[in-house]
């Protein structure tokens, strides 16, 4: 584990708050705890750079690359990354994966080299579980393919984050119908060595409020850690909220992070 901070202090009673399109709600562990990973190495965590770690290792079925720097396909994530963003090759490399007067989506980078336009930029935090519960979830239904549609009209509603047609791939999804329509989801995104990612946590407006999101996250939590690979995740540091109710159920914050959406030099 490579943080030096504690698990916050466990609420005395379970948290009911709805954060929008992140989570809500929670119920009283009793599953199994998510340990924290392994001890901090002495260079860079792979955390610091996981972009970079997931298409460079278990998501390079997904990768395209170009020398030192990779995306995603652009039907599955908008994500990419360098190897070093200090290594002015990482950026050349980049701009030739890209394109010139292409736009992309890149975390973790404080600031691009000059010549490279930024668009949005957000503030996040990552956070690490080291206390959650897990369990496995009864009403939790394994989402393949054929559910995209119907993820992808819950995403457009309750907005967690990018989710694209092929999203899907990165990793196991879930959720949980009520009247036989999809009302609560969340999976994994980046995936690396010892590590997953939960994301698209997410539900429909009107079933917020009964802990359906939260269960999710312990049940996606329960099949990461059974492989053996410790959760993690990101949410936008604006959202506090949401973080203080992850960091209730078992997560610690690790890091903050910048979120950019920057532009190549060049083109039209």
């Amino acid at each position: 584990m490579s943080t030096s901070l504690p698990p916050r202090p466990q609420p005395s009673r379970p948290h009911t708050e709805d954060p929008p399109a992140y989570t809500e709600g929670t119920t009283a562990p009793t599953g199994s705890p998510a340990q924290a990973g392994p001890p901090a190495p002495t260079g860079p965590h792979v955390l610091d750079n996981a972009v970079w770690a997931a298409l460079s290792g278990p998501h390079r079925h997904l990768a395209e690359t170009v020398g030192q720097a990779a995306r995603y396909r652009t039907d599955v994530s908008p994500f990419v990354a360098v190897a070093d963003s200090a290594d002015p090759r990482s950026w050349a490399d980049l701009a030739a994966l890209v394109g010139p007067g292409n736009s992309f989506a890149m975390a973790g980078v404080p600031a691009p080299p000059d010549g490279w336009a930024t668009g949005q930029s957000g503030q996040g935090v990552q956070l690490v579980a080291t206390a959650l519960e897990t369990r496995s979830d009864p009403e939790a239904e394994a989402l393949g393919p054929a559910d995209v549609p119907e993820m992808l009209e819950l995403v457009g509603r309750a907005k967690p984050g990018p989710f694209l047609p092929r999203t899907v791939e990165m990793g196991a999804y879930y959720g949980i119908r009520r009247e036989g329509r999809l009302v609560a989801m969340a999976g994994e995104r980046l995936r690396l060595s010892g590590w997953t990612e939960i994301s698209a946590v997410c539900t429909d407006e009107r079933h917020r409020g009964q802990g359906l999101a939260t269960r999710l996250v312990r049940h996606v939590a329960d099949g990461i850690t059974a492989r053996g690979d410790t959760p993690f995740l990101h949410a936008a540091a604006v959202n506090t909220r949401a973080v203080r109710l992850y960091e209730s159920i078992g997560f610690t914050l690790r890091r903050t992070t910048v979120f950019h959406l920057l532009k190549v030099p060049g083109g039209r």
